[in-house]
């Protein structure tokens, strides 16, 4: 209910397309592609197709949209220091003078209070550094395949990737840190190579990379809305603080708990399978070990899918306003590897606000948020009781499970005899 008609007909589109065709045709495959009895987890198997395929539709995605936000980015700067080269030109006879547009006085408030609280430089430099010495001391000593010297180029580079991301983020509301998380998986993955762990040193220096990232366009919105609701810049930045603090301790509570609630936790067949955990640690599997590991015509269909994401973002901004009607490869991606159940619970949350505009526009634009946040809470909630009831060693009454017609057939037969 809260995500546009567009995502959820995509990953519906997504699961048409992967379960409902796909994947039935590769398994006919089975002994020409890739050899029998495989399991369904293999990455030689079927898994391999459904992961890799996903994987290729993210990067042509995430590759094309990153292009997209730095073009806009070097442009804005580009027109930004434009600007400022006219407005330091004295006037001619032929030249307008450069207009400045009076202020409000909401406007002057917001500037004269959020300049007021500005942040030293020589804080924040040193702040960064302070942490980096400490990331590059400490992270070694938990992840051992991650070398203080990838820290190191990491910290580095960061600087640089994280104005990129904040400043396009800002430009166009798209934050790509995953993306640049992706450039540290095969970058520091290739680097460290198979032998010396380079699948473990990959993950690690994207988790790096993302949190450096990520933070500055996070921290960036949150100077906006200080600046917006005349908050001071430095309370905006100690509350920041105060919630990365929390989250280093609320955070491994809350993963202790579900790991002792649930043994099969991470699993393709878990309740909560971390699909995107399988995405990254395949990703860097491809960038230590290359190509030769995927499955026969694998290869050749990654390459399709990618190409085929970057052509629907062209024909998608080519069109206009009526791109809005093509779907979303990034969304299409998702039930290739998570499976399409959850695009039916999407879209019948689409039906329902559907019905509700057309019922009362006005109360399904004002409600319908609150309703499927309520809803989100919800569910989101309960996992908490029952993860105390799975550590109790307590057991559900009744067992639920939606069987299809010859599988219902063969487990009456199987009970009546």
């Amino acid at each position: 209910m809260i995500c546009p008609y567009i995502i959820n007909i995509s990953v519906l589109l997504g699961g048409i397309i992967s379960w409902g065709i796909m994947w039935p045709l590769i398994k006919n495959k089975e002994g020409d592609w890739y050899d029998k009895g495989l399991g369904e987890s293999n990455l030689h198997g079927i898994q391999g197709y459904r992961v890799f395929i996903a994987i290729a539709l993210i990067l042509g995605d995430g590759l094309y949209n990153f292009v997209k936000v730095l073009t806009h980015t070097l442009w804005g700067l580009y027109n930004q220091i434009s600007q400022k080269q006219r407005e330091n030109v004295l006037p001619v006879a032929d030249q307008d003078s450069p207009s400045n547009p009076q202020q409000s006085y909401d406007d002057q408030r917001r500037i004269q209070l959020f300049l007021k609280d500005q942040i030293p430089t020589w804080f924040a430099v040193g702040g960064y550094v302070a942490i980096a010495a400490i990331s590059t001391a400490t992270l070694p000593h938990i992840f051992h395949q991650l070398k203080w010297y990838y820290i190191l180029v990491i910290y580095l580079l960061a600087p640089t990737l994280a104005f990129c991301n904040a400043y396009g983020c800002g430009l166009t509301d798209w934050s790509l840190a995953s993306t640049y998380g992706k450039l540290a998986i095969f970058t520091i993955g290739a680097w460290a190579g198979a032998a010396h762990g380079g699948v473990l040193a990959g993950l690690a220096a994207c988790g790096v990379m993302m949190n450096i990232v990520s933070t500055a366009s996070d921290l960036m919105q949150d100077f906006k809305t200080g600046y917006l609701t005349l908050a001071s810049p430095r309370s905006m930045f100690v509350s920041q603080i105060i919630g990365t603090i929390m989250g280093c301790v609320i955070s491994p509570c809350v993963f202790w708990i579900f790991y002792k609630a649930f043994p099969d936790l991470g699993t393709s067949t878990s309740e909560y399978p971390a699909p995107y955990a399988i995405v990254y640690r395949n990703m860097a599997m491809l960038g230590v070990q290359g190509f030769d590991s995927l499955p026969k015509n694998c290869l050749l269909l990654c390459y399709i899918f990618f190409g085929a994401a970057i052509v629907i973002n062209l024909i998608k901004d080519f069109l206009g306003k009526k791109g809005r009607f093509i779907p979303l490869p990034m969304a299409m991606a998702i039930p290739f590897y998570i499976g399409s159940y959850f695009a039916i619970d999407m879209c019948v949350g689409s039906l329902i606000l559907y019905v509700w505009e057309r019922i009362n526009k006005a109360k399904a634009d004002a409600f319908g948020p609150a309703v499927a946040s309520g809803l989100i809470c919800g569910d989101g909630i309960w996992t908490l009781p029952a993860s105390i009831l799975a550590l109790a060693g307590v057991k559900p009454p009744i067992c639920m499970k939606f069987l299809s017609r010859a599988t219902n057939q063969r487990v009456n037969t199987f009970l009546g005899n």
